[in-house]
């Protein structure tokens, strides 16, 4: 499917891959801060870093350059653009950055489709840590000036979301932040659920959190339960023990070539069709010749600027992880 995309997002996202004059798309050398978010195992992760114009007093340094990498959507890569946009029109402090919100992006792009939200979010959250990055090197002290920053408690929660590894805390900041109430609204901001949907009404899953946050007691989530494109993975292997890799479904030394077609078409259907999907995109099987598996991308990811970091990083990585690392994906 297409995404409606105001005719700015497009004309940003033709700019930056064909490196037009004055686009951001890019990494700077030796930056004064530098920040990440999302993860390419996902389908999506942002680099975003900046240089700084330095003042005798670091509070008053003011961002003069700002850069980006991602593997993501036309979305992605134009929230990026706005992001640096934005910053460098206004001549900020990394303190004043800090006001940027992902609204201020969507804004700036005439608006995203509520399934791309998750680009802007993507994009704030990669400048919140760029910052206490440059905060770092400068010796400022952020909870000095009440500036509460939550990167590293987050990244210690619980788990909620395993597909995109969302813990409760940062999922519960966003909530707030976002004034999200529903499920799907979760995952349109920030991909909670978007990919096999376990987390969406499990016991501590997504429903119980807007539950908890907005009061409700817990009640049961209305009949409109798990979308058609989410297939819970009710038939994959129990999940590895805390803090060990995945290891693949597949360790049987005489697999047949129909068990191990079976398994590859099985992984491809529950969770990495719905990964794509939920992006507008798709995966077709062509032909399974042992540990080759060829496949061709549909949908938005057919003409996606990223399809090979899609085969690499995002189908081929997956099989590898729940079927056998012998496995080599090709697009034909």
């Amino acid at each position: 499917m297409g995404w409606d995309y105001s005719e700015k997002t497009k004309q940003l996202f033709l700019d930056a891959v064909h490196g037009k004059p004055g686009t951001h798309l890019g990494e700077i050398t030796d930056p004064d801060g530098v920040g990440e978010h999302g993860s390419i195992a996902c389908g999506d992760a942002l680099k975003f870093s900046f240089r700084v114009e330095k003042n005798e007093d670091p509070l008053k340094d003011r961002i003069v350059e700002a850069r980006y990498l991602t593997f993501g959507c036309t979305s992605a890569i134009a929230a990026s653009e706005a992001l640096c946009c934005i910053i460098e029109e206004k001549n900020v402090t990394p303190i004043e950055a800090l006001k940027i919100t992902n609204n201020d992006i969507v804004e700036f792009l005439d608006g995203l489709p509520q399934q791309k939200i998750h680009c802007s979010v993507m994009g704030a959250e990669a400048l919140e840590a760029a910052v206490v990055d440059w905060a770092k090197r400068r010796g400022v002290d952020l909870a000095a000036l009440g500036i509460k920053i939550n990167i590293q408690d987050e990244d210690e929660g619980r788990i909620v979301c395993k597909c995109f590894g969302l813990t409760e805390p940062y999922i519960r900041r966003k909530i707030k932040e976002l004034d999200l109430h529903t499920v799907d609204e979760l995952t349109g901001a920030i991909k909670a659920g978007g990919a096999c949907g376990t987390c969406r009404y499990a016991p501590g899953g997504l429903q119980d959190i807007l539950n908890d946050v907005w009061g409700k007691g817990g009640a049961e989530p209305a009949k409109a339960e798990t979308p058609k494109s989410f297939v819970p993975l009710t038939a994959l292997s129990e999940p590895a023990a805390k803090g060990s890799a995945p290891a693949p479904e597949a360790e049987e030394k005489d697999v047949s070539p129909y068990r191990r077609a079976k398994q590859i078409e099985r992984i491809i259907e529950e969770t990495i069709r719905p990964l794509l999907k939920s992006d507008g995109g798709d995966i077709e099987i062509i032909d399974i010749k042992g540990d080759l598996v060829l496949v061709s991308l549909r949908g938005a990811c057919a003409d996606c600027t990223s399809a090979n970091q899609t085969i690499r990083f995002v189908v081929e990585d997956m099989l590898k992880n729940k079927v056998s690392d012998k496995i080599r994906v090709v697009q034909v």
